[in-house]
């Protein structure tokens, strides 16, 4: 027992969520009853969600979910209605990004209260199906024109014409808005609200729209549009100080007094009846739902006045006056089938219901309709047909073009693999190549070993002529004696520094010209400073042939050849310097 108390509670205060939260917006301080019930639907349009639904989307749920093969007086109870309001909110979640995702179980559950509230006061657990579209159609997003049509395909004959019981009970069933948000007194239902709105005998689609959207509108449904604007204009800023509270700006409606001059009011100020300084309620307001500066004005004006733009604007187009076919919407997929088999199956039996209904109407046209369909159909399938054909031949296009680009793309040695003769050369070149460059690298270090043991022959010959113009105590530049006998030991510096050299003078000359060996023999004393530079220049001599050696094998080999007229210069140099500062033979 008290687990049905607490659960019959809980359902009550969920029934009674949305009226308290409307209550909280204070609506009731809006002065004139139109816009305050056109506030209080728009706040339960949007706090349910339904503005995020348009119209067309409503009309396919309810092909989807059976209701358009329902007669009207048809009575659906809560849990068909809880499964078709669950069908239009998650089609809904599905069209919206992931980012203005809606609380669906919420969004279900606010609207089947209110509805409930409003078309099952007194608890029969029922409503009609006639009842439930007028509300969803009623209270959903999309254009009041687009509404409207539907309801009169809803309340009007085979003929088009629209039957005024039907329009009665559509006025019955919206009417209801109204009163559930507490405004029945001043747009509640009368037996006189038909004629009221239409005094004539026969009313047709355009006369129906022309009705409903004039300005101002019948007195029973002149929320209706007011609703539509108000939400157009939620986002409207208009850069005008309001007269009463001076708030720099505005934003939805602006109203501007026809009495008093560049008084203007905010729509919180209007709506709340609030008046300053000459100004008075009584005067009469003019509402502007944009802004335009007063260069559009003018411009406005002048355009105006020159005939260059229309007087007036009709409030809709003209519509043809035979009845309007139903919107055939069987070619749509119905994404809420449990798998995507059976949805496929269910729009493969709709497509062919279809073209069994154009059959058996094109046997009923005469045969002039029957030639002029045939005939149209003939010349689609030939546009048709030519058209894929010029596809394929674009598409052989892109891959004929596309080959030849693979085919210019490949590497040059997927190419030489077909000349076996080029790829033996190919390989020799490189040999040759590597086999020079060590040879190369081989002389390159001879040379260093070499300077280096030039330098310091240098250095013992200048010590040399030191000691002896000391002893003989002549000055350096005189001749000095002949001491063949006296060998030097000539000292030789490794590459790496810290080294000791383990190996002899005439070790490190293997491999060298003759001069150099016969220059550094024991035998019969001759100039070792001209056999030095001789031998310099036989070494400097067999380099340069190398490096022109390789020239013919690769012409990246240029920089070599620089170093080697450098060191050619080097030499040069040396017995240049040599000269200058002759030693004694010995």
């Amino acid at each position: 027992m008290i687990e049905e108390g607490s659960k019959s509670s809980k359902s009550m205060v969920e029934k009674r969520q949305l009226f308290m939260e409307m209550r909280a917006q204070n609506f009731d301080v809006i002065r004139l009853s139109t816009y305050r019930t056109a506030c209080k639907l728009r706040f339960v349009q949007k706090r349910c969600n339904l503005h995020l639904v348009d119209v067309w989307n409503m009309i396919e749920a309810f092909r989807d979910n059976g209701l358009s093969t329902l007669d009207h007086n048809a009575e659906i109870n809560v849990s068909r209605l809880e499964t078709i309001l669950s069908s239009i909110f998650y089609q809904l979640n599905k069209r919206l990004p992931t980012t203005h995702q809606i609380n669906v179980d919420q969004s279900i559950g606010l609207l089947l209260n209110f509805i409930v509230a409003t078309y099952d006061s007194e608890g029969h657990g029922k409503l009609t199906v006639f009842a439930m579209k007028a509300m969803l159609a009623t209270m959903c997003g999309g254009k009041i024109l687009d509404k409207l049509r539907y309801i009169f395909s809803q309340i009007s004959d085979s003929n088009g014409v629209m039957v005024f019981a039907k329009f009665d009970q559509f006025l019955r069933e919206v009417l209801k808005l109204p009163t559930a948000v507490f405004e029945g007194p001043s747009f509640g239902y009368t037996e006189h609200s038909v004629r009221t709105c239409f005094p004539q005998q026969k009313i047709l689609l355009n006369t129906f729209l022309d009705v409903l959207m004039a300005d101002p509108p019948p007195q029973c449904l002149v929320w209706l549009p007011l609703m539509h604007r108000l939400a157009n204009v939620e986002n409207v800023f208009h850069p005008v100080e309001c007269s009463y509270c001076q708030s720099e700006s505005m934003m939805g409606f602006r109203y501007r007094c026809q009495q008093c001059h560049g008084y203007q009011l905010c729509q919180s100020c209007f709506w709340r009846g609030h008046a300053s300084g000459p100004h008075s309620n009584q005067h009469q307001m003019k509402e502007h739902s944009s802004w335009k500066s007063p260069a559009k004005k003018l411009s406005h004006a002048i355009s105006k006045s020159l005939g260059c733009m229309p007087m007036g604007e009709p409030p809709h187009p003209v519509f043809p006056e035979a009845a309007e076919r139903p919107q055939d919407l069987a070619h749509t997929t119905t994404l809420e089938s449990p798998s995507r088999l059976d949805e496929e199956h269910r729009l493969i039996a709709r497509y062919a219901a279809r073209l069994a209904a154009e059959a058996s109407n094109s046997t009923q046209c005469p045969p002039t309709d029957l030639s002029f369909n045939f005939d149209a159909n003939k010349q689609q399938r030939q546009l048709i047909a030519e058209l894929e054909n010029k596809n394929r031949e674009i598409l052989q296009e892109i891959q004929r073009l596309r080959l030849e680009h693979e085919q210019a793309s490949q590497p040059t040695p997927e190419k030489a693999q077909q000349n076996p003769t080029l790829l033996a050369e190919l390989r020799l070149l490189r040999h040759r190549k590597d086999e020079l460059e060590r040879r190369m690298s081989a002389l390159q270090e001879s040379r260093r070993e070499l300077m280096v043991q030039l330098e310091g022959l240098m250095r013992l010959l200048k010590d040399e002529e030191q000691k002896q113009a000391v002893q003989t105590g002549s000055s350096p530049h005189s001749s000095p004696s002949h001491s063949a006998s006296c060998t030097m030991p000539m000292p030789i510096r490794s590459t790496s520094a810290g080294s000791t050299p383990t190996h002899t003078p005439q070790d490190c000359l293997a491999g060298v010209g003759d001069d150099v060996l016969d220059a550094f023999s024991q035998g019969v004393p001759r100039n070792l400073r001209n056999d030095l530079l001789v031998a310099a220049d036989s070494i400097t001599n067999t380099m340069s042939s190398l490096v022109k050696e390789l020239h013919s094998v690769d012409d990246g080999l240029e920089d070599e050849e620089c170093n080697m007229r450098n060191g050619r210069e080097k030499v040069s140099s040396l017995k240049h310097s040599g000269k200058r500062h002759s030693s004694p033979s010995f």
